[in-house]
């Protein structure tokens, strides 16, 4: 997979996001930058996992030096390595080790889930959505 001809999306709000772990997933999968493929990185042995699919909006650069992290908020998990228009509704500011890191939060566009339609900013999202993911990565 050549991720520098993968676009980064239509317009500000809509985004392409290439997923590198699935919803619920207790593997943490990263894309190598040079092959495109996916690896394991770890395996998290613990009662927690991933809160939605985790991924990257290809061909941008965030200030840890990796591209910009997208949550995609749906009930199904999604194949590491796929990729999904996802429209974006908010951010998730965290800090680590490094400093800031945002995480930017995303649905999936109309086309591939209507669902999602009536959600247009974090503010729309049940708080224990918003909760069970600030928890995740506070942990």
């Amino acid at each position: 997979m050549n991720l520098s001809k993968v676009s980064v999306g239509e317009n500000p709000d809509k985004v392409n996001v290439i997923i590198e772990i699935p919803y619920g997933s207790n593997i943490k999968y990263e894309v190598d930058k040079d092959s495109g493929l996916v690896v394991v990185d770890r395996v998290m042995y613990s009662a927690m996992f991933y809160p939605a699919n985790y991924g990257f909006v290809p061909n941008t650069l965030a200030d840890d030096g990796d591209p910009v992290d997208v949550l995609v908020l749906n009930p199904y998990p999604l194949q590491a390595g796929s990729m999904i228009a996802s429209r974006l509704i908010g951010v998730l500011v965290m800090e680590d080790e490094s400093g800031m890191d945002e995480k930017l939060i995303a649905v999936p566009v109309s086309k591939i889930d209507p669902s999602f339609d009536k959600i247009q900013c974090l503010d729309d999202l049940p708080q224990s959505t918003l909760n069970k993911t600030k928890n995740f990565f506070e942990t």
